[in-house]
């Protein structure tokens, strides 16, 4: 498993061999059955997390009701904080959505490592610079999208969701209940099938 992880990495930049036996000596690789709770609010968290296999859902508890705020296929990296320090307990909560296997390392070590090597150091800035941009895009939808276009724009960019991911969870990520998705699905449906026929 930590092979195919190097793999996974070194597709946005080759790690030196030094790297490669540094990670190794600070990886642990874990298996988390569908549903299975991965991190709980309050958690002081020491690990900064990759995805290798699977599904990660990122919720936050609001009033006794879990708000999905994001999605983590395989090949993402979680930084469940931006500081290299331990002592600030987590606001967020994660779970697998599915099967899932991820890769912990050491916090104190990513930041070791991010300052000594500079292809390391890229692959955690792409991995960052793209979560951001996916919170703003985020953002930007619902301030100007109705629920009909949020539905759309997921399908549009990551259709696999919807066969990999529980429709409540679908239905929380847009903002809106789950009898409000299933109007949503079938009104697209109607309209494509109403396309397709013209």
């Amino acid at each position: 498993m930590f092979e195919k992880f190097i793999e996974q990495i070194n597709q946005q930049r080759k790690l030196s061999e030094t790297d490669i036996n540094y990670l190794r000596e600070y990886v642990k690789i874990e298996f988390y059955r569908k549903n299975k709770t991965i991190i709980n609010t309050g958690k002081i968290i020491k690990d900064i997390y990759f995805v290798l296999d699977g599904c990660v859902r990122l919720f936050y508890n609001v009033k006794g009701k879990d708000k999905t705020a994001f999605f983590y296929p395989e090949g993402n990296f979680i930084w469940t904080n931006k500081s290299p320090k331990h002592g600030v307990p987590t606001r967020k909560n994660f779970d697998a959505v599915e099967n899932t296997i991820m890769v912990q390392i050491d916090k104190h070590a990513v930041f070791e490592l991010m300052r000594n090597s500079s292809g390391f150091e890229q692959i955690t800035r792409l991995g960052k610079e793209s979560e951001l941009i996916a919170y703003q895009q985020q953002i930007a939808y619902f301030v100007t999208l109705s629920p009909e276009e949020r539905f759309m724009k997921l399908f549009e960019t990551n259709p696999s969701l919807f066969q990999r991911v529980p429709q409540r969870y679908i239905a929380s990520y847009l903002g809106v209940s789950a009898e409000t998705l299933s109007r949503i699905k079938k009104r697209v449906h109607e309209k494509h099938r109403k396309v397709i026929y013209c």
